[in-house]
């Protein structure tokens, strides 16, 4: 279904239309009657959600994998060609 709506009208109905425009219908602005733009639903955002493995790993864990390598342990990874 497609709903085609002036925008002085929107202007007075527009939480109507966002959630016209939530329910998947098809919702047009129109200045004069000629078609302009189109509201649409905005997909739900993917990806990392910031905190959510906060607490997930023991204290212990955390430090030792954030602490800074030791010039030993870093030459054992990467090759003693590091400067330091």
């Amino acid at each position: 279904m497609m709903r085609k709506v002036n925008i002085h009208q929107a202007k007075t109905t527009l939480s109507q239309l966002v959630e016209a425009a939530e329910a998947g219908e098809k919702v047009i602005l129109a200045r004069a009657g000629t078609p302009v733009v189109e509201i649409v639903r905005l997909k739900p955002r993917r990806g990392i959600r910031l905190g959510t493995l906060k607490d997930a790993f023991p204290t212990e864990f955390m430090d030792a994998v954030l602490k800074p390598l030791s010039k030993r342990d870093a030459a054992r990874l990467f090759g003693s060609g590091l400067e330091a």
